[in-house]
């Protein structure tokens, strides 16, 4: 069985290790935790890995964030993966640094690199795992905040949930959305 794991971020080192680039690092985590490499391929980076007998395309839009559909879509039907099977890792403003959340649909919740990929699969129920950056910014700054880099002070934190990120990518695809969604919604990480 194959699955498309979907990591959001902008390609750019002035974009590196940025909470917008939350989804890029999580991505890159789980291929590194498998052995696997990134190429630069069609609209993304790609590393295909196999763990216990499943098939991860793992992909890195290059096309920013607000085209991510067009590397979502193309990549999903160049490898026949079920849009059931697919998960995106993106960061989210609406949800403290303390939490993840996994769904199997919801709404892009204002955030350009989802409403892409609703616009281009018209739909909202794609599987989506939300990496909480809080909002923590004064009026005015959403931008500077969602594009700066993590805070010394969060880094434990952010630490700790790309782990659980990765274990969830696996539970995902092991055992299903509805029991990974009961091991990881409920959690509090804290620094």
């Amino acid at each position: 069985m194959k699955f498309l794991i979907v990591g959001l971020g902008n390609v750019g080192n002035e974009y590196s290790h940025t909470r917008h680039n939350i989804g890029f690092d999580v991505v890159n985590a789980f291929v590194l935790k498998h052995g696997g490499m990134f190429k630069l391929d069609r609209l993304a980076y790609t590393a295909e890995v196999k763990v216990k007998g499943k098939i991860f395309i793992c992909i890195l839009p290059t096309t920013y964030m607000n085209l991510s559909g067009k590397a979502f879509k193309y990549w999903m039907d160049k490898e026949k993966i079920e849009i059931n099977n697919t998960l995106t890792i993106v960061d989210d403003l609406a949800i403290s640094l303390s939490k993840l959340r996994l769904r199997p649909t919801g709404s892009d919740g204002g955030h350009n690199g989802l409403r892409d990929i609703q616009l281009t699969l018209g739909t909202d129920a794609y599987p989506k795992l939300r990496f909480g950056i809080g909002n923590n910014y004064p009026k005015g700054m959403q931008a500077q905040f969602v594009l700066g880099k993590w805070w010394n002070e969060e880094v434990p934190v952010v630490k700790q949930k790309i782990d659980k990120c990765v274990e969830t990518i696996e539970n995902f695809a092991f055992i299903g959305i509805e029991k990974a969604m009961n091991l990881v919604n409920n959690l509090n990480f804290t620094q």
